[in-house]
């Protein structure tokens, strides 16, 4: 991609925006930074930037003249694709792309991509870890909080790039083509956002866009919707993994091993019980990783090191402390219900759980039927916590045993007055962060700083 010279507009001021702004910047292009909030100060968004003097800051509305000069549009993840400014860009001839086409573009190396409603930050963490240990040139962007534009010029034809990719940045690549992808699962999230199911599996299938056979794609077997995928339209040889099943050819839990048969060997990966991670979901993840290391030429020896030493991700299950025989979980990114039913189903404690959040329009009925007598306590806090109110009742679960609160910190002072020893507190929301936090990484910080300091 020829940069030099060229006006581009960056729709988004965030962490993603600033990375394509710096990218552009760094390859002789104009980046002009575009954000509809007037409230915000162009000057603290220009020195954000590792190139001030080189980048223009544009709020509120994008002047005709600005317009008249762009040479292509750069989208940041959190702003929608279907309004009519950006359909206008459509109409004026722009091509409008994503921060992730944008780095696949100006960037050098090998790329592993992985999606998926749940597990993903897990499972690229796990990958990305193990493909330093095969290549020191490794880098772990995306959606795990590294841009990858940050990190596209760095890469060289040696390089390994490992990128979480949600459906958000699926939704403006091109010509973005992985060796190797995964989607993990797909399960309803973000309809707020896509409207429709179909529309949000089509986006989540859109990593497969542009491989062929001598590309891999690492399926969910137990998803029906990937195993329908697989067997008909995915474009690349499909990896499959499953948790339930013995396969052929695959990845699989049998017993307690992780075994794969593939390419006409068959090996075991290791024990569940010399993993770190804990949950069927957690094997999932590890499972998938294997298959994608392998794909990408990993020595099964390396693979196996690095599983085994591997620790949980942050705010995914993670073990807090014990508080007077109460043991703490933050499990705040577990922003759905279905990787809160993860979180649930992880306990082996009576468990005090404390949910709620910001409304994506999600369907709880679901989670609380897994629920499955784990919960002694349902405690909802927030935005969501009358809708996750009604579901309980209509799924029968005891009106006396759900406390409502409207803060989280509300919620955890109940908690750390009401736990006794032997039971477990657990923050999995089912929700989105956004009113009470800016994102879950914050709200989990949040509650392991009360758990630490004030219980």
């Amino acid at each position: 991609m020829e940069l030099s010279g060229k006006k581009v507009l960056v729709y988004g001021t965030g962490k993603s925006g600033i990375g394509a702004a710096d990218l552009l910047a760094g390859c002789g292009a104009v980046p002009v930074l575009f954000d509809e909030k007037t409230t915000l100060s162009a000057d603290e968004i220009r020195n954000k930037t590792t190139a001030p003097d080189a980048v223009e800051v544009v709020l509120g509305d994008i002047p005709e003249e600005i317009l008249a000069e762009l040479a292509f549009v750069v989208m940041s993840p959190g702003v929608p694709v279907d309004t009519e400014r950006v359909e206008g860009f459509r109409r004026r001839g722009l091509r409008v792309i994503g921060e992730i086409e944008l780095a696949w573009e100006t960037g050098k190396g090998t790329v592993l991509a992985i999606t998926g409603t749940n597990g993903k930050t897990t499972t690229t963490a796990l990958l990305g870890a193990i493909m330093k240990a095969h290549e020191p040139e490794t880098f772990v962007v995306g959606n795990i909080g590294n841009p990858y534009t940050s990190a596209a010029l760095s890469t060289t034809e040696r390089s390994m790039t490992v990128a979480e990719i949600s459906s958000f940045q699926l939704e403006t690549i091109d010509t973005f083509r992985p060796l190797v992808s995964a989607i993990l699962n797909i399960t309803e999230d973000h309809l707020n956002r896509h409207h429709t199911m179909e529309e949000y599996i089509r986006v989540k299938e859109l990593i497969t866009k542009n491989q062929d056979q001598d590309c891999t794609c690492v399926l969910n077997y137990e998803d029906e919707v990937l195993r329908a995928f697989g067997n008909s339209s995915c474009p690349a040889r499909v990896f499959w993994f499953s948790s339930k099943e013995e396969l052929a050819d695959g990845i699989f839990l049998r017993g307690s091993e992780i075994v794969m048969n593939r390419d006409g060997r068959t090996v075991v990966f290791c024990d569940v019980s010399e993993l770190k991670l804990i949950g069927v979901h957690n094997y999932e993840n590890v499972m998938a990783a294997c298959a994608m290391a392998y794909s990408a030429g990993v020595a099964v020896e390396t693979i196996q090191r690095v599983i085994k030493n591997f620790s949980p991700v942050e705010h995914r299950i993670e073990y807090v402390d014990e508080k007077n025989g109460v043991i703490w979980y933050n499990d705040s990114k577990g922003t759905n219900p279905d990787a809160a039913i993860k979180g649930i189903e992880a306990m082996s404690r009576p468990t005090f759980l404390i949910a709620g959040g910001y409304d994506k329009g999600s369907d709880y009925h679901e989670w609380i039927r897994a629920f499955n007598g784990r919960v002694k306590k349902l405690v909802l806090e927030a935005a969501t916590r009358e809708d996750i109110r009604k579901a309980a009742l209509e799924c029968g679960f005891p009106e006396e045993d759900i406390v409502m609160c409207e803060t989280m910190r509300e919620a955890m002072e109940y908690c750390s007055a009401h736990a006794e020893a032997g039971d477990a507190v657990l923050l999995s929301p089912a929700c989105a962060s956004w009113g009470e936090f800016p994102n879950y990484e914050v709200r989990g910080e949040v509650f392991k700083e009360y758990v630490r300091k004030e219980i």
